[in-house]
């Protein structure tokens, strides 16, 4: 019998034998049937919605969803033939810029980008491009660029380094220093230095790095010094946060040794991914000799990203989000994502084992290790395990150098993790920690913990 729309979908071709997933077939298939080995391949993918190790969105409304069903054809670098989506993307970093307390919005720049990670790129090479002009200019060595910043940093900023060949200079966390916070920086820091980093909601355990302070050191060590050394603000996910919940803490253009800030537009922001932001200051900030300008999509369209095509359709996503909630629906999304995050961390710290090494009043996220030597039968993989067979993921992960024999758990809040469903969560987690809490005989340990990297 010949596949057909009339044969079902479970007795074409595919039911005796296997789809080659590695070679081109020989022959099309039927959209239906096609439609269903992909939607098969993806069944055993986690649940979205209970996965609460991942800061992106997995939600939006069902206008967000029809919006996005109507633009996913648009290409953003394409400003020609789609003038309205680059106005849109003008709009949305000048909110940004706005939201951070730029001196002067029209005086600021900003772009749109895949996500914070190339965000973050961008800030790096604006860094490295002005300190080279500058060393140049001063008829100075330019080949050993160094970039300071927190142990805990997310994996895009060990990228950058990487790919461009800057020296990655990590200021160690701790117990007494928990986050960078300017203690000893002055010897980290010298004039190849093209910047610090400093980050709003650090990837491991979501506290804020106290930008204000940072900032002061690096007065210091100019009066001292007069090296003169930027920040950038890594915020992707406490960009979004603190100006609607920590509106008084300085941490932004406020500060005018802070150069640019980026964000995750889907974290925070509430948008599917991936787009991400990055916004200078003063436009004396990004070199022009980074900004390409290309006609061959029509007219004079200047582009600074790492890549060409993408979507449009997270950029007026986001415009959606801007205005659908302004400021007061932010404050209240945010709010409640933290109200949640505050009610887990209180109750998670009374069972016993565990104690707390932030508690989600930064960004709605927190993390906990277990109390030393508590129990030689289990440790905070196995509960990982555990909760994963009741479709939840919480990772268990070292801390990085320095402190890497500590273990912690980390949940992140995202808006659609609600009340009701933050109890039923803790209700299988009281079940599992009392599972393990009645073992005779310890956990099988597998030779290595499965990874998770930030």
């Amino acid at each position: 019998m010949t596949n057909s729309e009339f044969t079902p979908v479970f007795d074409r071709n595919t039911r005796h034998t296997a789809a080659d997933r590695n070679r081109l077939g020989a022959e099309p298939l039927l959209p239906e049937t096609a439609y269903q080995l992909v939607h098969d391949a993806a069944l055993l993918d986690g649940n979205a919605r209970l996965n609460l190790a991942t800061f992106v969105s997995t939600w939006m409304d069902n206008d967000a969803d029809r919006l996005y069903a109507e633009t996913f054809d648009k290409n953003m670098i394409d400003k020609d033939e789609y003038p309205s989506t680059a106005a849109v993307e003008e709009h949305c970093w000048k909110i940004l810029a706005n939201l951070w307390s730029a001196p002067n919005i029209d005086a600021a720049i900003g772009t749109s980008t895949t996500g914070s990670s190339e965000a973050c790129m961008l800030g790096g090479l604006a860094f490295k491009r002005l300190w080279q002009h500058r060393r140049r200019a001063e008829g100075k060595d330019t080949s050993k660029p160094n970039l300071v910043m927190s142990s805990a940093v997310q994996v895009c900023w060990e990228k950058f380094c990487n790919y461009w060949d800057v020296e990655m200079r990590l200021v160690p966390i701790s117990e007494d220093h928990k986050v960078l916070d300017g203690h000893d920086l002055e010897n980290y820091v010298d004039e190849n230095t093209i910047g610090v980093v400093a980050i709003m909601g650090v990837t491991y355990t979501g506290m804020y790095e106290p930008v204000r302070e940072i900032a002061a050191k690096l007065d210091e060590i100019q009066q001292k010094t007069g090296l003169d050394i930027p920040i950038h603000v890594d915020g992707a996910s406490g960009a979004m946060i603190a100006p609607f919940l920590q509106p008084d803490l300085e941490w932004d253009f406020r500060l005018e040794r802070v150069h640019s800030i980026s964000t995750s537009g889907h974290k925070y922001g509430g948008v599917y991914p991936g787009v991400g932001w990055v916004v200078w200051r003063e436009e004396k900030w990004l070199p022009e000799d980074l900004v390409f300008r290309v006609s061959y999509l029509g007219g004079d369209m200047p582009t600074f990203a790492l890549n060409f095509s993408r979507p449009g359709s997270q950029v007026l996503l986001q415009y959606y989000m801007f205005l659908r909630l302004g400021f007061a629906g932010y404050t209240e999304m945010q709010q409640g994502a933290q109200d949640v995050a505050v009610f887990l961390a209180q109750q998670i710290s009374k069972l016993g084992p565990f104690q707390l090494w932030n508690d989600g009043t930064d960004i709605p996220v927190f993390a906990w290790s277990m109390i030393p030597n508590y129990t030689d039968k289990w440790d905070l993989y196995h509960l990982a395990d555990r909760l994963r067979t009741r479709g939840w993921i919480v990772p268990a992960y070292p801390m990085p150098a320095d402190l890497q024999d500590l273990t912690v758990q980390r949940i992140v809040v995202r808006r659609d993790l609600s009340l009701d469903m933050a109890e039923k969560f803790f209700a299988d987690f009281k079940a599992e920690v009392a599972y393990l809490k009645a073992l005779d005989a310890p956990m099988p340990t597998a030779p290595d913990h499965p990874g998770f990297h930030h």
